[in-house]
């Protein structure tokens, strides 16, 4: 287990439980049970008091969790048939965003994803899940496909933002990114969205605009980093907690203001501490949001995702 910073007083506690037991394997004589058992009481109430009230910060932190599922995780494990495309046909094939045809259950959809990568080699690999415009152009194609065979588009939102190296600018960033976004307004077939770790700037936005946007409970959505956007407001990187209470981030302030529309309860102490229950519970929140755009015509939906964004400012404002 990985702990963050805020998790250290649970990492010694577990920790002391642990090396109890291991003694005792050591030494059959010792019998420690009990206070292994006291320590692992300890762990828990502290585990659930640690995660009752996070900071908005602290769900950053939790969001960018190293052990949390990826797309490629969930993809593996609630899609079946998939069938990877791979792609611009322009330039070349962005590793940061993967996708294809696959099976949700018995329904066949069209899925997209950022991939951030589970250690060194892949992380670098996918790029740490930034998309380049290739990678957006990619998402493009996917979804004109998707419309063509009346498929249902899902994406796995989970990046710190689009790549903003000299090269992904030379190729057309911010068009790419536009593009893929107003692609998701116009395809004719439902469009579901989940953010399951970050969901950073406009590289989140042009594969989030959907008839419903969901999000993991400790997972965060926001224009910039709080990093970012303390280095901006006061020229101070360190300023992030504050900044991350201003930005209304987390998946709770975000539904309220109707950026979103459903949140998903992740396992006791995040997704990172039980992968599977976490993934099972993303696939049902698929599953019943697709259930609800059932028998809703093409001009329908188009109409509807359009009204809901035009809409939703007007909410936050009042808000």
């Amino acid at each position: 287990m990985n702990y963050l910073e805020f998790e250290k007083p649970l990492a010694e506690i577990e920790g002391k439980a642990a090396e109890l037991r291991a003694m005792a394997r050591s030494n059959p004589e010792m019998d420690v049970e009990k206070e292994a058992e006291a320590l692992d009481k300890k762990a828990d109430q502290l585990l659930t008091d640690l995660y009752k009230n996070l900071t908005p910060w602290r769900k950053c932190q939790v969001a960018r969790h190293q052990d949390r599922p990826h797309c490629k995780d969930y993809i593996d494990a609630l899609f079946t048939e998939f069938t990877p495309l791979a792609g611009d046909r322009n330039f070349a094939d962005d590793h940061a965003i993967m996708g294809g045809l696959a099976r949700l259950g018995d329904r066949p959809v069209v899925v997209i994803g950022q991939e951030k990568g589970s250690d060194t080699k892949s992380r670098i690999e996918r790029n740490f899940g930034m998309a380049r415009p290739e990678g957006y152009r990619k998402a493009i194609r996917l979804m004109d496909l998707a419309h063509r065979f009346r498929l249902p588009v899902i994406t796995i939102v989970d990046t710190p933002g689009a790549y903003p190296g000299k090269g992904a600018e030379e190729r057309g960033q911010a068009e790419a990114i536009a593009r893929s976004t107003e692609k998701c307004l116009q395809v004719g077939v439902p469009v579901i969205s989940v953010i399951v770790g970050e969901g950073g700037s406009g590289g989140a936005v042009a594969l989030a605009t959907a008839d419903k946007v969901l999000m993991l409970e400790h997972s965060v959505y926001s224009v910039i980093t709080p990093e970012g956007c303390a280095s901006i407001l006061w020229k101070d990187a360190e300023k992030m907690r504050e900044a991350a209470e201003a930005m209304r981030l987390t998946a709770q302030e975000l539904l309220k203001l109707g950026v979103i529309d459903q949140i998903i309860a992740e396992p006791r102490g995040g997704a990172q501490r039980d992968r599977k229950t976490a993934i099972e519970a993303v696939g049902k929140a698929l599953e019943a949001a697709l259930a609800k755009l059932d028998g809703k015509s093409a001009d329908k939906l188009v109409a509807g995702r359009r009204k809901k964004f035009l809409d939703m400012g007007k909410k936050g404002l009042a808000a």
